[in-house]
């Protein structure tokens, strides 16, 4: 079981989480219709299963997903280490933003305690880098939290490695937050090279391909409803070639007997002590399945194998599409 690894710590910030955390996008309809009474329920599992890492953000229906965990906390909230992020915008003809200036920092904050219903967010990200702001003013803004007692530490998500220097320059960060997986490792493990030596934690999300490494989608049409239909790697071409990738997972999972969905987190977590994973999902098993990818032993040779089967790169179609692809690694 997930609950029963060892915590491990986001940096040198004096929290400790489980490895196996709970991202709670999708519980705001982004990969298709979701329910709030389910949603609620499923975040109270996760907690009573040992679940202690919940990972938000103010752009997750646009309020929606704070407003949901508020709901979920009362009677847990001393128990869990509440991530949530800020600096994606909704503009008035309906585009989305970015917006990292100090006094947006402040609003959001405020904003997101109060739907929340909180007094202070564990951990709080940049959600994306706005690169029209230095990101000094947008991290000493976010040090201001700090020190008013609204926040007790620092993420940034997708940032690049001098992003990263120059942040933690300003304030220590406790995590860096970029999608990694087996179908996503360049430029993943380039960020985590200075995660490491700056001894930053590192959140993967998505870590099982959005659903891809579970084997669950076989075509165009298992994409269909939910926004994954836009990305280049569920476009029919890049599909298929994606998962031609899947048989060595799929085998040498059958041959530990986990599902192939377990292994590919039991890989990340191989990766070091420093990694966090926080998959997501609506379903009860589902939650229950990605828990116990705790108890997958990987031996060093399993953990080659899986490296040499998804080569850097491999991975057919961008993770976003091109609007999106501009908003990441800056």
């Amino acid at each position: 079981m997930g609950n029963k690894l060892a915590k491990r710590a986001l940096g040198a910030s004096g929290l400790q989480v489980s490895p196996i955390g709970f991202g709670l996008m999708s519980l705001s309809g982004i990969y298709g219709a979701s329910d709030d009474e389910n949603g609620t329920k499923l975040i109270q599992q996760a907690i009573d299963q040992g679940v202690d890492f919940l990972d938000s953000s103010d752009m997750y229906g646009w309020g929606h997903n704070e407003t949901l965990l508020s709901k979920a906390l009362p009677g847990y909230r001393d128990r869990v280490v509440l991530a949530s992020k800020f600096g994606q915008v909704r503009r008035e003809d309906g585009t989305q933003g970015v917006d990292g200036r100090p006094e947006y920092v402040r609003a959001a904050c405020e904003a997101s305690l109060q739907r929340l219903q909180t007094d202070v967010i564990d951990l709080y990200y940049v959600h994306r880098i706005d690169p029209k702001v230095a990101i000094e003013e947008t991290v000493g803004a976010m040090a201001d939290l700090v020190k008013a007692g609204k926040v007790r530490a620092l993420g940034l998500c997708e940032a690049n490695p001098e992003t990263i220097r120059r942040a933690h320059a300003v304030h220590p960060l406790a995590a860096i937050q970029t999608e990694y997986s087996l179908l996503y490792r360049e430029p993943a493990e380039e960020t985590l090279q200075t995660t490491r030596e700056l001894g930053i934690g590192f959140v993967a999300y998505a870590p099982l391909g959005r659903s891809l490494l579970t084997g669950a989608v076989k075509s165009v049409e298992d994409v269909a409803a939910d926004r994954r239909k836009d990305h280049p790697r569920f476009h029919e071409a890049n599909l298929a070639s994606n998962l031609t990738l899947l048989p060595a997972l799929q085998e040498m999972a059958a041959r530990k007997a986990c599902t192939p969905g377990q292994l590919a987190l039991a890989w990340l977590l191989a990766q070091g002590d420093d990694l966090i994973i926080i998959p997501g999902t609506k379903q009860s098993a589902r939650l229950q399945e990605n828990l116990e990818a705790g108890g997958a032993t990987l031996s060093a040779d399993d953990i080659a194998a899986l490296a040499q089967a998804f080569p850097k790169e491999a991975a057919a179609g961008t993770r976003y599409p091109t609007g999106g692809m501009k908003g990441v690694f800056i």
